[in-house]
């Protein structure tokens, strides 16, 4: 029984750290998104076809 629980224990702390590291990658993704963005919007006047 002890052997489960400790299963369970280095699951979960595995599941929260994954957690956190997506919720960065998220985070630093969106933000490379917008900068972007940003950046196609202010140079979209010297473009010329």
């Amino acid at each position: 029984m002890e052997r489960i629980y400790k299963s369970m224990k280095s699951v979960g702390a595995g599941n929260i750290a994954l957690g956190i590291i997506m919720i960065i990658t998220g985070v630093t993704a969106g933000i490379m998104t917008i900068i972007g963005g940003a950046k196609l919007l202010r140079d979209k006047s010297d473009i010329t076809f």
